[in-house]
């Protein structure tokens, strides 16, 4: 299975996932980390991501390729993550066919509304553990 990333700014987020990734599922699949930046994807490289890449073309050219997209829920916001996420990835990862395990965090002018707010560690375990072995049984 193919799963990609996504994340922004420092990575410190799609690093924290792709960490917890590796620990529960080790090398049974490819994790790609794609970044907005080169720092990002720096970050996530050294969480021991099997491949990475940067920017709007590289994203926008390998989300369709992925089985799964993990990352904040700002990936599928245009102009999130301070303009770094641009419309056409945000395009791209919502039109994306896989199925999308986003976190409900946001720096942006957004609110789920019914959310109880939870602490980044325990939605990492549930989107991990929970989530995505419901996806991965399921194929």
């Amino acid at each position: 299975m193919r799963i990609c990333v996504i994340d922004g700014q420092g990575g410190g987020i799609g690093a924290v996932l792709i960490k917890r990734l590796k620990e529960v599922y080790g090398e049974e699949h490819e994790v790609v980390a794609l970044g907005t930046n080169a720092v990002a994807t720096a970050q996530m490289m050294k969480a021991r991501a099997n491949r990475g890449a940067s920017g709007e073309n590289a994203i926008v050219r390998t989300v369709p390729t992925a089985d799964v997209i993990m990352g904040t829920l700002s990936i599928v916001l245009a102009n999130a993550m301070m303009g770094e996420l641009t419309p056409r990835m945000a395009e791209a990862i919502a039109s994306a066919p896989a199925p999308k395990l986003l976190l409900p965090l946001t720096q942006e002018r957004v609110q789920i509304v019914g959310l109880l707010p939870e602490p980044l560690p325990h939605l990492v375990e549930k989107i991990v553990t929970e989530k995505l072995k419901e996806l991965i049984n399921n194929v």
